[in-house]
């Protein structure tokens, strides 16, 4: 229960709560990115999940994503990939991006 508390909080802040809501996240543009910011420097894995729409419209996924990103001072350095959300697949993605799975 707690866990799921936190998803729903996370889905929240994120602004999730309409995709979570209409099947989890196999209705989200999945979108696995890196980033950097500094000096010093620091770089980071991500993942951010934005509505089904914006997997179609790859060109303005770079912009979308450093919008959001940009916020805390990070500069994208590249999107790895963006498909949609596969639950099998989320829980791996979690696992590799830690603490910035779905953060922005």
């Amino acid at each position: 229960m707690r866990l799921l508390s936190k998803a729903l909080m996370l889905a929240l802040a994120v602004g999730l709560v309409p995709v979570i809501g209409a099947g989890a996240t196999n209705a989200a543009c999945i979108v696995e990115y890196k980033a950097r910011k500094g000096p010093p420097l620091e770089l980071h894995y991500g993942v951010i999940a934005f509505p089904d729409a914006a997997c179609a419209r790859k060109a303005q996924l770079p912009a979308l994503v450093q919008k959001r990103i940009g916020r805390d001072g990070w500069t994208l350095l590249v999107i790895l990939s963006a498909r949609k959300g596969d639950p099998g697949r989320l829980r791996e993605l979690r696992r590799r991006a830690g603490k910035y799975f779905l953060r922005y």
